[in-house]
């Protein structure tokens, strides 16, 4: 992203900016770059702080129902673009779990936003349903996306590693969404599993301690407003 933004200032320096419509186009696409470079930043302090044990877990009692709905909410207008259904599939009013609310909302935020991101075709669906458990409750994100080759599987966690390299770029993302994902998961003592066919879809799952209702109600996580990514 850095490159990219120093492409499209220079390209204004050149002689761009002179003409109103071309200078507006260019500044656009630099600051989303920048954005760009701002995310890849924030992901890899993440990184870096989680592997050092610099971010610590703060556990508490809440509804992920709750929390994957704020998910659904955040990431409603890419599925509208795409023509692809959220579906949170419950039969009960409420899924207490015992986590890191924050943490656990980045990980869903991962998962469900790289099902609607793999998933090409509309009237596809992406849906999250909950298991209980010896262990605890079974977090379950279900796409029927490309799915994802055997061989690539094991990697899929591992930094910038892109299942499609030709596309990559095209894709948006810092390309290190799974690999907080696998450290948040870790990190509360869990792991994540992935069953996947190609042509059909992928399943991501893993389990948290089973929760209770909490005695204050949590508050919202505050949401980024959403960026069109070209």
């Amino acid at each position: 992203p850095s490159f990219a933004a120093q492409g499209f200032v220079y390209t204004l320096l050149d002689g761009a900016a002179e003409q109103t419509k071309l200078r507006k186009k260019f500044l656009k696409k630099a600051a989303r770059s920048l954005d760009g470079l701002d995310l890849l930043v924030q992901d890899l302090l993440t990184l870096s702080q989680m592997e050092t044990g610099g971010i610590k877990m703060h556990y508490e009692y809440f509804d992920i129902q709750e929390t994957v709905q704020e998910v659904f909410d955040q990431l409603e207008s890419e599925t509208e673009k795409k023509g692809i259904e959220l579906k949170l599939e419950t039969t009960q009013p409420a899924t207490y779990v015992h986590a890191d609310r924050q943490r656990i909302y980045q990980v869903m935020i991962n998962l469900v936003g790289n099902a609607i991101k793999y998933t090409k075709q509309e009237d596809k669906t992406v849906t999250v349903y909950f298991t209980k458990t010896t262990d605890g409750v079974d977090v379950v994100v279900k796409d029927e996306g490309r799915g994802i080759p055997a061989g690539d599987i094991k990697r899929i966690f591992e930094r910038f590693y892109r299942v499609e390299k030709s596309r990559a770029r095209n894709k948006g993302g810092t390309g290190l969404g799974l690999a907080i994902v696998k450290h948040i998961v870790e990190a509360h003592q869990s792991e994540v599993q992935v069953k996947s066919k190609v042509g059909e879809g992928s399943t991501f799952s893993f389990v948290l301690p089973e929760g209770k209702k909490p005695t204050q109600p949590s508050l919202k996580i505050p949401q980024p407003e959403s960026e069109e990514v070209e």
